[in-house]
Formats: structure tokens, C-alpha cells, sequence
């Protein structure tokens, strides 16, 4: 039943929307690793990247009950958990009217985050830690699979950073490259006219799927799990205990999205996502990398646990001399200076994965040094 389940769930629906969504593989497995694990997913980058048309189309897939807010300074509560019911006032109960509101729905996107205001704030707290939501006597229990969320820029207010904290999976997301803006194009035009995707997965099969993550063997990874730990905080990641504790839910749930009932290496590839600043993504990636290295090949192991082709910093370094020339040989046009950025943007993608700190660092040193001559 639990093989047929994540077969399926791959099949029509992970799989369906990888075809639809060009570029966004990582996100597509994301949101299944976080409904799966019950747990929640941040995604940090500019609008127009497919956040919420993504996380819709799987809802509706698995005919999840979905709601989408975009908060703003001057949200109000009653606009995302439901108005007051003025009937029951007047009899003098305090009561809300949840019908098609956050505390009703399965999947939940909030978009802009961190413009929430403390009475939101306050409520959202107790949401993603409870699945409770409570005004006056009121107690809700949600039915909420997992909460995503979406912003351009990262929390520095500590009650926003407390917010943040709730969001165990994070993952960057940017526009797509030159290249695949013809797919893009094409598929983006295809889907304008789709029907949404359906399949024979209900939120039902996910739920089971959730508690099957308690039922998986971690006794084999505990160890190496516990040494990796380590390694994410040497890098200055705010991996707490607590936080430690829950991401082994991630690692059971990668396991059980791959059939399987006992946790391998292979499933350590969530660590990649527990980054708490941007400049903290490269290092982390090149960690995990080294970490599941010894896994590659494994047939069994997660998509996102497959380790990158090995970087060469010298060929890099050879790169960025190259672009450092044409930047020398007078003013570039528009398109040129466009060119470039993207190219230097490359470079700094692939030098994140460097092994060495220090090659690293003076890599990525360099191509923000040549970014910002670019403009």
C-alpha cells in the first residue's frame, strides 16, 4: 500500500509537474518532502519564480483544500483566519467563520511573509508549532499538511527571525538562466491553457505517508547523522537541538519517498535546505556534497541526493580571468554586460561547491567583485 502510494504520488504528481515547471525540480520534490514530513517550506527569492502557481497545482493534484494570502503591513487576521461571526455575536459567543480560510485548509501558501504584523504574527506562531489557531475560547485544530511560504528577503526583527525559525526546509529560487528561456517560454505558454493536474493520490495517502516517517529505521545514519550536525554548526548555522531533532523527520521522510523503511547516507541531502543566511548556501551545498560523495550511484538513493559533477577551481579561476579581460577592453553594450552577468553568475554557482574554504572564498570573492562592476 505505502510502495503503491509514493509510486504514484512520483508518477502523477512530482513527476507531471517537473514537465510543467521548467527549472523548478528542486522545489517540486521540496513540497513533497515537506508534506510528507509534515513540516514547513520557505522558499527565498524574487516574485515571478512559480512559488504559489507550483504549490497550488500540487494541491490541487492530490485535491488538497488549498488557501493563499499575500500579507501585507495592513493585514488583518479576520482576512486570513476568518471574520467574526456577527449571528453568534449578538447571542454573545465569540465565533469564526473559518469557511475557505487558513484554518480549513490542507496546503497553505502566505506569500511576503515577513510583512506580517504582530497580531498575524502572534496567531502564525502557534499555527506552524501547534496546528492550533485560537481567538478568545475558541480552539481550532488544523487539518494543515504543511505551510509554505515565499519572500524576496530574509527576517532580521528577532519576532520575525522566532517566525523563520518555524520553516525547518529553505530553499533559494531564482529566475531561470538564458538558456532554458526557450523551454521556459514553451511550457510556460502550454501551461496558460492546461488543466489542473489530477491524480489517484488524495491528501488522504499523504497523511499515511506521514505516519509511516515514525516508522522508519534511523539506527543505521544515527551516528553519521550526529557528526554532520556538528559540521552544519562549524559553519555558523543556527542548527539548534531542537531543530536537530526535526530534521530527522526530513531525513525519515526522504527515505520514505524512496521506498524505503530504513534511512541511508544518502537521505543526510536534506541538510542542504538548513541554511539560515544566503551566504551560508554555498558552503553548506559544498558539506553535504562531500558528505553524500561516498553515496553517488546509489539506485536507491533521493533525486536531490545526487552529488554535482566535481568542480576545478584552477578552471574557474581561468574563467573569471577571462571574463576579468573583457571587462578590460572598454565599455560593453547592454546585451554584453547582460552575458556576462549571467556567465560570472554561473561561475559563482559552480565555485559554491568547491570543497577547499579557502579556494572557495576567494572565488566567490572574486565573482561578487566582478558582479558589481557589471552592475
Amino acid at each position: 500500500m505505502v510502495m503503491e502510494a509514493v509510486a504514484a504520488l512520483r508518477r502523477e504528481v512530482v513527476d507531471v509537474l517537473k514537465r510543467r515547471f521548467v527549472g523548478r525540480d528542486e522545489v517540486v520534490d521540496l513540497i513533497a518532502l515537506a508534506v510528507v514530513a509534515g513540516e514547513h517550506l520557505f522558499l527565498h527569492g524574487p516574485p515571478g519564480t512559480a512559488k504559489s502557481a507550483l504549490i497550488r497545482q500540487f494541491a490541487t493534484a492530490v485535491r488538497g483544500r488549498y488557501f493563499e494570502y499575500l500579507l501585507t503591513r495592513f493585514s488583518e487576521p479576520n482576512e486570513v483566519f476568518g471574520p467574526i461571526d456577527l449571528v453568534r455575536l449578538r447571542e454573545g459567543t465569540v465565533a469564526t467563520v473559518t469557511t475557505g480560510m487558513l484554518p480549513e485548509a490542507e496546503f497553505v501558501f502566505l506569500d511576503e511573509l515577513f510583512n506580517a504584523n504582530s497580531a498575524i504574527l502572534n496567531n502564525l506562531l502557534s499555527v506552524l508549532n501547534e496546528r492550533v489557531y485560537r481567538r478568545g475560547a475558541e480552539v481550532h485544530h488544523l487539518p494543515m499538511l504543511s505551510l509554505f511560504s515565499a519572500s524576496n528577503h530574509l527576517p532580521e526583527d528577532d519576532a520575525l527571525r522566532a517566525l523563520f525559525d518555524r520553516f525547518l526546509l529553505r530553499c533559494h529560487v531564482d529566475n531561470l538562466r538564458r538558456e532554458a528561456m526557450p523551454r521556459l517560454l514553451t511550457a510556460g505558454w502550454a501551461l496558460e491553457s492546461a488543466e489542473p493536474p489530477e491524480s489517484s493520490v488524495s491528501a488522504a495517502d499523504l497523511r499515511e505517508l506521514a505516519r509511516q516517517v515514525y516508522r522508519v529505521d534511523l539506527s543505521g545514519i544515527a551516528e553519521r547523522y550526529a557528526e554532520v550536525v556538528f559540521k552544519v554548526r562549524d559553519l555558523g548555522i543556527a542548527l539548534s537541538d531542537r531543530r536537530a531533532v526535526k530534521v530527522m523527520k526530513l531525513v525519515a521522510a526522504s527515505a520514505v519517498l524512496c521506498g524505503r523503511q530504513a534511512a541511508t547516507a544518502s537521505d543526510l541531502w536534506v541538510l542542504r535546505y538548513v541554511w539560515d543566511r544566503e551566504e551560508q548556501i554555498g558552503p553548506l551545498a559544498s558539506l553535504v556534497a562531500a558528505v553524500l560523495e561516498p553515496q553517488a550511484g546509489d539506485p536507491t538513493a533521493h533525486p536531490l541526493a545526487a552529488v554535482p559533477e566535481r568542480v576545478d577551481g584552477e578552471e574557474l579561476a581561468r574563467q573569471l580571468d577571462a571574463v576579468g579581460a573583457e571587462l578590460q577592453d572598454g565599455p560593453l553594450s547592454l546585451t554584453a554586460a547582460a552575458r556576462l552577468r549571467e556567465r560570472v553568475a554561473d561561475l559563482a554557482d559552480r565555485a559554491a561547491w568547491l570543497p577547499d574554504d579557502a579556494t572557495r572564498g576567494h572565488l566567490l570573492g572574486r565573482t561578487a567583485k566582478l558582479l558589481e562592476r557589471l552592475g
